[in-house]
């Protein structure tokens, strides 16, 4: 079982606490060549000082920034590698999968199917509401943009699962031994980690419906398939075809990508129809394919060791 691997006599609640300070700042000093750029567009070339992330992210050419704001989590991932595997003495397999290999045919899969979702999505409400889009396309930064994505976005996005749904649900769960704690606290701590992104200024408070949901669905997911293959896919494939399709001025990522939304975010399509319709869909497409059981004691039963 997947948060069985994880819970073992040694791995006291505070190592967590202290790996996490570990990843923290290992996050944290990835961030200095981004800290250096502002500083130098700031004092040197006399522009203002940034307020919002958005500001941010339009300080520089959003290739540059995105290279700087992904940074980050290369270090990040690096630390939590090597925290997995000296201070809990764990395996990094041990924090993905319950499988002896990485299913890499399950990543695929999902990212296949999120992506191909995710296109055919952006076509329909472009078809619809073409006045609401403008056409982005630049082919050079594009192509820029296809090589730095390609090579950064699952690095970050993989960070983000290694962090929730394998470590710190693995470490609730050496807290809890139960199930449903730790899939509830990692749902509500990367829901919450998302509170200060542009989105949710433009959108206001019920974007974190969808935060918190994605990172249930994500974990619910983990839980029921023993293995976070599925929602590794997930989340790359989230991530890398919105950054390359649709962009916006309000969205976290700012990128040359083909299109940009000059639209309002509209809250019923693009927060409760995806947690309450879509994401059902995808779990059922999931549970049928990989032949899911037992969903209660999956997703609420008691941890045995």
């Amino acid at each position: 079982m997947f948060l069985e691997q994880g819970v073992k006599p040694k791995n006291k609640f505070w190592k967590y606490i202290i790996g996490s300070v570990i990843i923290i700042a290992a996050t944290t000093f990835g961030q200095i060549p981004l800290y250096i750029a502002i500083l130098y567009e700031t004092k040197v070339n006399g522009k203002p000082e940034p307020v919002t992330q958005v500001d941010i992210m339009n300080m520089f050419d959003s290739n540059f920034t995105l290279v700087l704001a992904l940074l980050s989590f290369v270090f990040a991932l690096f630390c939590l590698f090597e925290v997995v595997k000296n201070l809990h003495s764990q395996t990094v397999l041990s924090v993905t999968t319950t499988r002896t290999k990485i299913d890499w045919n399950r990543i695929f899969f999902s990212f296949t199917i999120w992506a191909a979702f995710t296109i055919v999505s952006i076509l329909v409400f472009y078809y619809l509401n073409p006045n609401s889009f403008i056409i982005n396309f630049k082919p050079i930064p594009f192509a820029i943009l296809v090589v730095v994505g390609a090579i950064l976005i699952p690095i970050q996005t993989s960070t983000e699962e290694y962090v929730f749904r394998g470590y710190l649900m693995q470490g609730f769960a050496n807290l809890a031994r139960n199930r449903w704690f730790p899939l509830l606290m990692t749902s509500l701590i990367f829901g919450g980690l998302h509170f200060f992104n542009p989105e949710v200024a433009k959108m206001g408070n019920i974007v974190m419906v969808f935060y918190i949901g994605t990172g249930l669905f994500l974990g619910i997911v983990t839980l029921m398939d023993e293995g976070m293959e599925l929602a590794l896919g997930f989340h790359a494939a989230n991530n890398l075809i919105s950054a390359l399709l649709i962009t916006s001025d309000w969205s976290a990522f700012q990128t040359h990508s083909i299109l940009k939304d000059a639209s309002d975010p509209n809250p019923i399509s693009d927060i409760l129809i995806p947690i309450f319709v879509i994401y059902p869909i995808l779990l059922y497409i999931f549970s049928v394919k990989y032949e899911w059981t037992n969903w209660k004691e999956k997703l609420t039963g008691k941890i045995i060791t």
